[in-house]
């Protein structure tokens, strides 16, 4: 027999559409009975993502939360889809960040307002 050309799939793991994008996310088992979606094909470095949001698999297929901080410097982790997902409002990963992404959207809004009226160049006189 020859070697299959479908992908093996592992334990618990199916593909889902998202409801709120479209896009597929995987369904992945944890290691406490419980399920979790996933982004497809993506397995950033694990130091690159805060502790809570880590996701790193097993040798069976599942999935668990990965919160050694810090984390060895080459290993890679999962994240769920709602991360990436363009449809969902990101969480509060590091609140200075939200405060300068929120003060930077006022920068933005304020550099697309119109200039206020100039002063006339020659003032009328007072008398």
């Amino acid at each position: 027999m020859g070697a299959s050309k479908k992908s093996t799939r592992r334990l618990g793991e199916s593909r889902l559409m998202c409801p709120y994008c479209g896009l597929p996310q995987e369904r992945v088992a944890t290691i406490e009975h419980d399920w979790v979606l996933l982004e497809p094909d993506m397995a950033p470095l694990a130091h690159l993502v805060p502790a809570e949001y880590r996701w790193i698999e097993t040798s069976d297929g599942r999935v668990a939360v990965y919160g050694v901080c810090p984390a060895e410097p080459f290993q890679r982790c999962r994240i769920e889809h709602r991360l990436a997902c363009p449809e969902q409002t990101l969480p509060d990963l590091w609140p200075w960040l939200t405060s300068l992404r929120g003060e930077n959207a006022r920068q933005a809004e304020r550099l697309n307002e119109p200039e206020p009226p100039r002063p006339p160049e020659e003032w009328p006189d007072a008398g």
